[in-house]
């Protein structure tokens, strides 16, 4: 029998990632699905303030998708998980090639996610993403990183 840990990682990546793939090309749809609408959440991006409640998380995320194109090699490797009972998070880093506002760049990001079970399924809550200090600046981005 799996843990709670590996229980929540074998559900939430493969749709996590298709959803991160997504909005890195332009669509932000599969990660508004992947997100609760219930408050409190929270987003600390790195191209907008800290938006905090679901209207402006939301919003984020569709003009972040806006300046995505052509995300051709996008993974997330686990450095840590945790699960129990309602809550779980992923501390992990995330690697992209993709265009940013018609450029192409590749880039990593370190990225920790909370999540809570809503009426049975996991819905990210929290995202904290920045880039690691010895990354370059992701070319194209206006002086920070991508959300």
């Amino acid at each position: 029998m799996p843990s709670p840990t590996d229980a929540f990682l074998a559900d939430m990546l493969p749709r996590q990632t298709a959803a991160e793939q997504a909005i890195h090309n332009g669509n932000p749809e599969p990660r508004t699905a992947l997100w609760s609408t219930a408050d409190p959440v929270s987003l600390f991006g790195a191209w907008l303030p800290i938006r905090t409640g679901w209207t402006d998380v939301g919003a984020a995320f569709r003009r972040v998708a806006a300046q995505f194109a052509d995300s051709r090699d996008y993974r997330f490797e686990v450095v840590a998980a945790g699960a129990s009972g309602d809550l779980a998070y992923t501390i992990g880093f995330e690697h992209n090639t993709v265009s940013i506002n018609g450029r192409r760049t590749t880039y990593t990001l370190r990225a920790t996610h909370v999540y809570r079970r809503e009426a049975g399924e996991w819905k990210i809550v929290h995202r904290h993403a920045d880039r690691p200090p010895d990354e370059p600046a992701a070319e194209g981005t206006p002086g920070t990183d991508p959300l």
